[in-house]
């Protein structure tokens, strides 16, 4: 348990959200938690609980819901946004006016921005400033799990090492172990082309393939992410930890993961809009295959299972085709 209570703004009451505000609340910090729909947050609050995203974790008594934005910010002494990568420019915008200079900004949103493919930490300088204090959180975490109190690891990436150090020291306890990291493009590219490949895992076992299948597809496309990464500035080891090799391996293989699940539905039939009503929530690889097809393009970057899943989601491309395609490509030496 923490030595001071801080109070922190949780913006975003999705199933992600509202677990890590359950988080922060267990440690003794007193939380604010913020959604765009007032509805939704007053039933959170009657209910003291996420009836819709998250059912069956009671909220701790320090988490409270505010409709209010700038009551949700006011004195917090960090802002986590917890909103679609699609809307995460739009909060930063709200937010500008009302934020303190000092409130650290963390982020737990996996993406980057649809319209200039620009990571999300370039964003956060466009809208707040280069010297602003911020933070990613990342890595191999379902929602679930880490509100029932289930051991889980994740990374705490800045360029600041306070920063970072900061937002460990808030989120760390006995069942959830907060690492740092001063790479946030490695880390943010992990966390993007994860899902996609989660994607092509579910479309893979869709199709009734088996583990060999999807071993490949997790293998080569950690090769293709570790080189998309190094060219936007990662560094090579934050590919082999828990945000780069530790959520793709957590997302491919484990029905909990949107992303797969997208892929299971697709790869069994369904098309994408019946995939989406039945999950019933944002699929960030959904977008990410298209932006990350378009980002190695541009920088003549190879990779042909993100190519393909952009090809199935966005193109009405056969699943079948797809894997045709990947297996029919020149023989090359594994590099």
């Amino acid at each position: 348990m923490p030595t001071t209570t801080k109070k922190i703004a949780v913006l975003g009451a999705g199933s992600w959200g509202t677990a890590l505000a359950v988080q922060l609340g267990r440690n003794g910090h007193q939380v604010s938690l913020w959604g765009h729909r007032a509805d939704h947050l007053s039933e959170i609050e009657r209910e003291r609980e996420n009836l819709h995203y998250l059912p069956g974790i009671p909220l701790p008594s320090t988490v409270t819901t505010q409709a209010d934005l700038q009551q949700a910010v006011s004195d917090a002494v960090m802002v986590l946004v917890v909103v679609p990568s699609s809307a995460f420019r739009t909060m930063l915008q709200q937010l500008k006016p009302i934020l303190s200079a000092d409130a650290l900004l963390a982020w737990a949103t996996k993406g980057v921005e649809k319209s200039s493919h620009k990571l999300l930490h370039q964003v956060v300088e466009e809208e707040l400033g280069v010297k602003h204090p911020k933070a990613l959180l990342s890595g191999p975490s379902f929602a679930k799990e880490v509100a029932q109190g289930l051991p889980t690891a994740i990374t705490i990436a800045s360029d600041s090492v306070d920063a970072a150090h900061t937002v460990a020291d808030l989120f760390h306890s006995e069942t959830f172990r907060c690492y740092t990291s001063q790479d946030l493009p490695g880390v943010e590219i992990g966390g993007t082309t994860k899902n996609i490949l989660a994607i092509a895992a579910g479309i893979a076992d869709g199709l009734g393939f088996g583990s060999n299948t999807r071993a490949a597809l997790m293998a080569r496309g950690l090769h293709a992410q570790m080189k998309l990464g190094i060219r936007m500035g990662g560094q090579p080891e934050t590919f082999m930890g828990l945000s780069g090799l530790g959520d793709l391996v957590l997302t491919c293989t484990d029905d909990q993961s949107r992303n797969r699940r997208m892929g299971l539905a697709v790869g069994s039939g369904a098309s994408i809009d019946q995939a989406l009503l039945a999950i019933g929530q944002v699929v960030e690889g959904l977008d990410a295959a298209r932006d990350v097809s378009q980002m190695a393009h541009d920088l003549q970057i190879e990779m042909p299972i993100t190519e393909q899943v952009a090809q199935v989601l966005h193109q009405g491309k056969p699943p079948r085709d797809a894997v045709r395609d990947l297996l029919q490509r020149d023989r090359k030496a594994e590099q």
